[in-house]
């Protein structure tokens, strides 16, 4: 239940920040990397291939370009310290991966940057597409499923490179609430499954209790 506490505190405090500074500033986003989904959802293409939208409509100067970067950027990695919470609550020690939790709280780094990079930019995309085929990526994962956590940095940092940093919030809070209620209930499992995450403290405590309650003859 402790990283329970620790999410609500964490993403409730978030809440609290982000509704406060609107309170202040009601148009926020307008010089931050908030976003609004409604204006991303409604987003026209034109119909033909163009890039996505920076949402800084009130960025005009040297300064306020790099306020909202440096907000994208450290909000990118700040949305990943809770993750990081619940794989090293989930998993056990002996299949901790310490260079998991270290990419997954530097990847949005750069892949909020590459977006800032090569967005509006058709010819840029194409060159990050030839270098990291040539590059290739060659770190092999302890488990498929540590690739959710990759998968979601990606995210996370895509979604903070287009100013939306609100969408990165909701994806971190439901990934990891998410995680924690299946840890919990330990879903599917049974004596024979291949486990990803470790016994909870409740399992445990219902597996003692089971062990008591077991008659000499059983």
């Amino acid at each position: 239940m402790r990283l329970f506490l620790r999410l609500n505190m964490f993403y409730g405090t978030l809440g609290l920040a982000v509704w406060g500074g609107y309170q202040l500033v009601p148009d926020l986003h307008r010089y931050l990397p908030l976003g609004v989904v409604e204006t991303l959802f409604n987003q026209s293409d034109g119909g033909d291939i163009g890039g996505i939208v920076i949402h800084a409509s009130n960025v005009t100067d040297e300064v306020g370009g790099l306020l909202w970067l440096v907000f994208a950027i450290v909000g990118a990695v700040i949305l990943m310290v809770p993750v990081s919470w619940t794989y090293i609550a989930v998993r056990s020690k002996a299949k901790m991966d310490q260079s998991l939790l270290e990419t997954i709280l530097i990847l949005p780094i750069a892949v909020t940057g590459i977006v800032l990079i090569v967005h509006n930019s058709l010819a840029m995309a194409f060159s990050l597409a030839g270098v990291v085929a040539g590059v290739r990526y060659r770190y092999a994962l302890k488990s498929t499923a540590d690739s959710l956590f990759i998968f979601l940095a990606v995210g996370v940092g895509l979604s903070c490179g287009i100013g939306m940093l609100l969408i990165a919030a909701v994806m971190s809070a439901i990934f990891n609430y998410t995680f924690l209620i299946l840890w919990e209930l330990n879903y599917g499992g049974n004596v024979s499954s291949k486990t990803y995450m470790r016994q909870s403290p409740r399992e445990i405590e219902r597996q003692k209790s089971r062990e008591k309650d077991t008659g000499v003859f059983d």
